[in-house]
């Protein structure tokens, strides 16, 4: 598949090592270190220096030179052209790459690896793929990976009690506890293995360890019975699939997975590899699709970069995977309903963390992000209970699905971002709570308002059955201008899909409203089937049902107004709609 996806893409490498994007989008400035990595660790898999009569030599070499151009430089790029120049050999007197460049270009790559712009975010793995790579070349007799990965690892305990990775923005309340944090690991990893000295990586190994293992133990809970891994990031889709396959597998390899779990986390790999075969590869072209009629994707994410990185992971897979020895073959460890809410950070000042729920006798399985996405006012990280083909939403966009939305004056307000007080247990007849309160209103820039006023909620599980209850109190007298509650309503891909994955039946959501302070009124349908903007990563949106106040509620001083829905979605498989 890795061969397939290169040859269908070799050929947008332009004779400057530029990329030619396919029509309707736009190329990045990093595409061309993107798609020399991805010949890099084809090569490392396979040794093989041509592809469909193509130099696979001559091209890295134009995709790097390319990078190393790059107006304004562009650091990400360049990380990958880094690492993509090691996969062809540590030393530069026997790397074929190497060789290749002009003296004008390796100029420039060592005077760009050694140029430092300090991350607080996910971008500072690429410093550390930068140093790794001067160093193993020789371009430099001072070896700074281990000093980066330090700092790398010092601000995660800087920015979460729990020790896990905020993808600090310039924007937002803070806590972006995304999925670009397995994608840091993942590729730090990747880069120490490229390292030339092996007494280097196996010191640190340790040290990224003791972070990364958090990621490897959240997914029992995280990932679905059909397969489908992280959702709730603007990032997720097809990458949502592969960062998880890549951090399994080195924990494999790397030891990181306690030999009596091994068949566990071995069978939830075979999942998550199933539904990324099945959901996001043609397996009849041989490409990766993130974007098509009836899906789209993160908006940064180009289908060109998507395809070399598939390629690329593929690749990175098949060398894994001969590196570890498969557990003996045993009956899969049966999926247990339950839930619990893992906490990402908590302070005095907010507490962020992520709930998941699985009930398997109807097969109902939910993510509810309870964090920050760096003030872009998005659907991806709203405090919701995200779940593809049940529960749905549109990608990159904002609607303010399963929770309120309160409008006063410029302001848009939205019990998501941040909580206090968040705790959950076990309620009555076996049902779970989850509860937390927000002592200020957060508007959709994730900048709280003080003074407005406070709002409490509460989540129940049972069973199949959903309910939720939100409670405001205002401190000082405000009027709302607008009131807004949204259903989207979608379904999975009608051919990139796996039969086992839950899908809505003829009776849908079957939501009820409970109670209503705010006397909002059901409009007309809003059918979105052929609305571009109202696309999820994993299928098509259909219909908004949207609940909604439109003239002017004074809301006073002492009173509590609250709204209270519930649901008992009708779940089907999607191979018994066939």
């Amino acid at each position: 598949m890795a061969r397939s996806m290169l040859s269908h893409n070799l050929d947008s490498i332009n004779p400057d090592g530029t990329i030619t994007p396919i029509e309707g989008e736009d190329s990045r400035l990093d595409e061309s270190g993107h798609a020399a990595l991805a010949i890099g660790e084809f090569y490392r898999a396979t040794g093989e220096t041509e592809l469909d009569g193509k130099d696979l030599i001559d091209l890295a070499a134009r995709c790097i030179t390319a990078q190393a151009f790059r107006d304004p430089p562009q650091e990400n790029g360049l990380a990958y052209a880094a690492l993509a120049l090691l996969s062809f050999g540590p030393s530069k007197e026997r790397n074929p790459v190497w060789e290749r460049l002009v003296d004008e270009t390796r100029e420039n790559l060592d005077r760009l690896l050694l140029n430092r712009s300090d991350y607080n975010n996910h971008w500072q793995c690429f410093n550390v793929a930068k140093a790794v790579c001067r160093f193993s070349l020789g371009l430099s007799k001072k070896d700074e990976t281990g000093r980066l990965i330090e700092r790398f690892l010092s601000r995660i305990e800087e920015t979460s009690s729990n020790g896990y990775f905020d993808d600090v923005g310039e924007n937002g309340i803070g806590g972006s506890f995304s999925l670009y944090g397995v994608q840091a690991f993942v590729f730090t990893r990747q880069a120490l293995q490229l390292h030339s000295n092996p007494g280097l990586r196996e010191r640190k190994l340790p040290s990224l360890r003791t972070f990364a293992e958090k990621y490897i133990k959240l997914l029992p809970d995280m990932v679905r019975e059909d397969g489908l891994g992280w959702t709730c990031s603007e990032n997720a889709g097809a990458y949502g699939q592969m960062h998880l396959i890549s951090l399994l597998l080195q924990g494999f390899r790397d030891g990181w997975v306690p030999d009596d779990k091994r068949p566990k986390y071995f069978d939830l790999l075979r999942r998550l590899f199933y539904y990324f075969y099945e959901t996001f590869l043609d397996q009849e072209h041989g490409y990766l699709v993130v974007r098509d009629d009836e899906r789209t994707a993160y908006r940064l994410h180009t289908t060109r970069m998507a395809n070399f990185d598939g390629a690329r992971y593929l690749s990175q897979w098949a060398r894994l995977s001969k590196q570890i020895d498969a557990p003996a073959a045993a009956a899969p460890e049966p999926f247990k309903s339950g839930c619990r809410f893992v906490i990402f950070d908590k302070s005095s000042k907010k507490e962020q963390g992520l709930l998941l729920y699985r009930n398997v006798e109807s097969r109902l399985q939910i993510q509810m992000p309870l964090m920050s996405n760096n003030g872009h006012p998005t659907s991806d990280c709203q405090a919701f209970p995200h779940s593809p083909g049940v529960f749905d939403w549109p990608n990159g966009q904002f609607v303010p699905v399963m929770i309120p939305e309160l409008t006063v004056g410029d302001n848009v307000f939205v019990p998501s971002y941040y909580g206090k007080k968040c705790t959950t247990g076990l309620g009555f007849k076996r049902s779970f709570y989850f509860r937390y309160e927000q002592p200020e209103w957060i508007n959709t820039e994730e900048q709280i308002v003080s003074g407005l006023g406070s709002v409490k909620v509460n989540w129940t599980f049972a069973k199949n059955q959903i309910s939720c209850e939100f409670i405001y109190t205002v401190k000082n007298q405000v009027t709302l201008d607008r009131f807004r509650y949204m259903l989207a309503i979608g379904s999975p891909h009608s051919r990139y899909r796996v039969e086992s994955s839950p899908m809505l039946g003829a009776e849908g959501l079957r939501c009820a409203i409970q109670k209503d302070d705010f006397q909002g009124t059901w409009k007309e349908t809003e059918v979105v089937t052929n609305d571009r903007a109202y696309r999820g990563n994993y299928g098509n949106l259909h219909y908004l049902q949207i609940l909604e106040r439109d003239h002017p509620l004074i809301m006073r001083p002492g009173q509590t107004y609250r709204f209270a829905a519930s649901f008992d979605p009708d779940i089907i498989a999607v191979g018994e709609a066939m």
